[in-house]
């Protein structure tokens, strides 16, 4: 099940730091269409849940109830490193969709 749930996380960190990625196209390259405001309203989402989290990811509650008492960017960083992750990650997701909304 630890598999699985990491698996799940996998595709989900995926997922938003595509996210990510395509905001700061789609700004760059002046795009504009719906998976813009799909990919915006998709951040926006995930860094209410975290904030909401208390600063960390929610995910993390349910691999511990699972007996995973690794956290996920834990598995490819250090410690200190894995912890900044998500406030980070939310700090560059923030500045996109800024840039996005100027340029």
């Amino acid at each position: 099940m630890v598999l699985l749930i990491r698996a799940v996380h996998g595709l989900l960190s995926a997922f938003f730091l595509s996210c990510i990625a395509f905001v700061y196209y789609a700004a760059i390259a002046d795009v504009d269409s719906p998976l813009v405001i799909a990919a915006v309203g998709a951040l926006i989402l995930e860094g209410l849940v975290v904030a909401l989290n208390g600063g960390d990811c929610p995910l993390g509650g349910i691999h511990r109830r699972f007996g995973d008492e690794k956290a996920f960017f834990e598995l490819v960083l250090p410690p200190r490193v894995a912890k900044l992750a998500v406030p980070a990650l939310g700090a560059v997701a923030a500045l996109g969709i800024v840039v996005l909304l100027l340029l």
